[in-house]
């Protein structure tokens, strides 16, 4: 399974970056920096995701659709509170321990691909592109990625109660599911972009 065996002691990959220094008979003060770096790269990337996810949710969601008139000091309180909630969401998922961390992530990159990489390039370089065919686009690239995701992992299958064996396309792993959802995601933005006032 990939584990390092160290006489009775089994290490997962993930540890094995952590326990190198002590292994080799550096100083306790670089096996520390090691753990630090380490520590440090997890949390800001986490800190940088949590920030994107509370200011799009009370400046793109809130703000721009919900109540244009609100004041600064509500949209600033209210990121806080989604700050506060996507964190403990965080937190909650994490809990459970997830088997496979490395599936997790590599599926919220295939959906954040999907949903996003479409709008994103044609907002700059489309200028036919308009709203409605960014918000067909990423809802049709969601869509797509997260039907792959549940028909090609058997974990997913299970909890949607799909039967029968997991089905693969073309061999494509559910990691790679952005494979299908972009590509679907384009094509709805360029059809409704037509289909729809410039």
């Amino acid at each position: 399974d990939g584990r390092l065996q160290l006489g009775e002691l089994r290490l997962h990959p993930d540890l094995v970056m952590l326990v190198m220094p002590e292994l080799g008979g550096l100083p306790y003060v670089i096996s520390g920096m090691v753990a630090a770096g380490g520590l440090a790269a997890a949390l800001s990337t986490a800190d940088g995701l949590l920030l994107a996810i509370s200011s799009a949710l009370s400046h793109d969601l809130y703000f721009k659709t919900v109540n244009p008139e609100a004041s600064r000091t509500r949209r600033v309180t209210l990121s806080k509170a989604l700050l506060l909630a996507a964190a403990l969401a965080a937190a909650a998922v994490a809990s459970t321990r997830p088997a496979d961390i490395l599936a997790v992530v590599t599926a919220a990159f295939s959906i954040a691909g999907s949903t996003f990489f479409p709008a994103l390039v044609a907002g700059v370089f489309w200028r036919r592109a308009n709203r409605a065919g960014a918000l067909a686009g990423m809802l049709t690239g969601l869509f797509v990625c997260v039907v792959y995701l549940a028909v090609a992992h058997a974990g997913l299958r299970a909890l949607v109660g799909l039967p029968g064996p997991v089905t693969l396309i073309w061999g494509i792993q559910p990691a790679s599911a952005g494979l299908f959802g972009v590509p679907a995601g384009a094509l709805a933005l360029v059809l409704v972009s037509l289909l729809t006032a410039p």
